[in-house]
């Protein structure tokens, strides 16, 4: 039984370790992108229209689409 335990327990850090570094590789990641907004930022582009620009591009066309439709069904109600 110690034998399983031990495996088990090697298997475990394993696996917490790979979990620890790829942490450090998103705060990484998420450093060097605050930095390209700051940078976008500097250079006189609206940061909040750049995450939303970046938002959309992630999304399907038809998703895309379709929520444009619902937005500009919303604004016409609100008369905006």
């Amino acid at each position: 039984m110690a034998a399983i335990a031990g495996v088990a327990a090697d298997r475990l850090r394993s696996f917490v370790e790979r979990i620890e570094r790829l942490e450090e590789e998103k705060q990484a990641l998420t450093n060097d992108i605050r930095e390209v907004y700051s940078e976008a930022k500097g250079a006189g582009f609206d940061v909040k229209i750049l995450r939303q620009v970046v938002r959309l591009r992630k999304m399907d066309a038809a998703d895309r689409s379709q929520m444009e439709a619902v937005l500009d069904v919303y604004k016409r109600a609100l008369d905006m």
